[in-house]
């Protein structure tokens, strides 16, 4: 939250936007200033007074630069139900969805999300190389140290945090993860305010139940404005450079969950979420992924009919519409999956940050497709094809399951290690067992 660490991501953000910011760029690195760091956290030192104090300027003189992609990228929801011309129009009797399907999703989310938390943060060349040499490529079960060789852990630690819990010799039970915490939030959410929350109604919700050191990139930029006094939805543009980052997208299971047969229902739930934290197509992230998931739920589609709802719920001619058919298309044109994920990797690695919602909407959308509905090669290819790999397989696994129908339809190598235990620092929800879940979810449901 440094402004010093924000200047260097908000300048990659206006290159990718179309906003000449050339001569505010002149100033930051004439001043003394660096560009966005590599590694996560504050960098060290921090800036002297002086350059910090120009950074603040310079944030707030970005934020007024017009983008040129801003007609085709619409914020409100107005405008993006407007530019969306093959919008959902209302279900008609909206199909049951029973708890079974309810806790499939809620496993699948873990696994997936578990299965890729040990290499996060990885190069892709690190993981693939980690992976096959204990022969597990393409992915079918849990990383392991064993078997490893010594030089290559070296060259390719596993993420620190997660290793601890989330290697096959490790796994006892979910560990925490900010991608479950936030569908926890979004449950509560439900169940306090209903479908008629309101965005303010979350921001209240966060600061009276989300631990601020559980939060990250867009969500720590808004919770900070909150304790700040902005409002929303000026918390998700003021001095916020990860905007356009993955953070609302990974928000949006429970709304598609609870909306069966309605992904419009699902998308607008979705955007209200997401407002307080992204914008354009970081908001896109959060209504395509609620819109397909509603699909999956109702229980009449396969994968791929799930993927053409999200899309209709995403202005055509954005850049995260564009990215979910880049992956789909490239996802069709490549028998091997490996050949899929260095052909998106040719296209985004070199622009776009690991956690921004474009790079990581067009691989999730290439392991689905991909996959064709089987749930060890959905999460498999998302993990494996790098970028935000625990967040990737997470809502892979989601969809995976709620097409799976019920939780003996998934492998028991993925679900039996997570023992029906969720950990979390979601007050009231530690140690929470699965099936408990998706009973809550499923009164939400069939909630009016």
């Amino acid at each position: 939250m440094q402004p010093e660490d924000l200047v260097g991501h908000e300048l990659r953000q206006a290159a990718q936007d179309g906003r000449d910011a050339r001569e505010i760029e002149e100033r930051w690195y004439a001043a003394g200033g660096s560009p966005a760091p590599d590694r996560a956290g504050a960098s060290e030192p921090p800036a002297p007074p002086r350059l910090r104090a120009l950074a603040a300027r310079l944030l707030d003189e970005l934020a007024l630069l017009e983008s040129p992609l801003a007609a085709d990228e619409p914020t409100g929801l107005d405008a993006v139900v407007a530019a969306c011309p093959q919008w959902p129009g209302p279900p008609g009797a909206a199909p049951a969805i029973g708890r079974d399907r309810l806790h499939a999703a809620w496993l699948g989310r873990a696994a997936g999300c578990l299965l890729g938390k040990p290499v996060e943060k990885l190069p892709l060349s690190g993981i693939r190389a980690l992976a096959r040499a204990t022969g597990n490529w393409p992915l079918t079960t849990w990383f392991t140290a064993h078997g490893v060789p010594a030089e290559l852990l070296a060259a390719h630690p596993w993420n620190r945090r997660s290793a601890p819990t989330s290697l096959a010799e490790n796994i006892d039970g979910m560990p925490e993860d900010d991608d479950l915490n936030h569908p926890l939030l979004t449950l509560l959410l439900l169940q306090r305010h209903g479908r008629s929350f309101t965005t303010a109604d979350l921001a209240r919700l966060w600061l009276d139940e989300l631990p601020a050191g559980r939060t990250f990139t867009a969500e720590r930029i808004a919770y900070g404005n909150l304790l700040a006094g902005v409002e929303p939805p000026e918390t998700a543009r003021r001095r916020n450079p990860f905007r356009e980052w993955i953070g609302a997208q990974i928000r949006a299971d429970v709304h598609g969950w609870t909306r069966p047969g309605d992904p419009a229902g699902a998308a607008a739930q979705a955007h209200r979420d997401a407002v307080l934290t992204h914008t354009g197509n970081g908001v896109y992230g959060a209504m395509f992924t609620a819109a397909a998931l509603a699909v999956a739920a109702g229980g009449e589609s396969d994968v791929h009919g799930c993927l053409a709802a999200g899309l209709r719920v995403v202005p055509p001619h954005s850049r995260y519409a564009r990215a979910v058919r880049l992956g789909i298309e490239t996802a069709r044109a490549e028998r091997e999956f490996d050949a899929v994920v260095d052909r998106l990797h040719a296209v985004y690695a070199a622009t776009h940050h690991w956690v921004h919602v474009l790079p990581n909407a067009a691989l999730l959308a290439a392991a689905l497709t991909h996959a064709d509905g089987d749930f060890t090669r959905s999460i498999g290819n998302a993990v494996s094809g790098g970028w935000d790999t625990d967040s990737n397989g997470a809502t892979a696994g989601s969809l995976a399951g709620l097409l799976a129908g019920t939780p003996d339809a998934l492998p028991e190598h993925w679900t039996t290690p997570l023992k029906n235990r969720l950990a979390t620092s979601v007050p009231g929800f530690d140690r929470i067992g699965f099936d408990a879940l998706a009973a809550l979810t499923h009164q939400e449901a069939l909630r009016p």
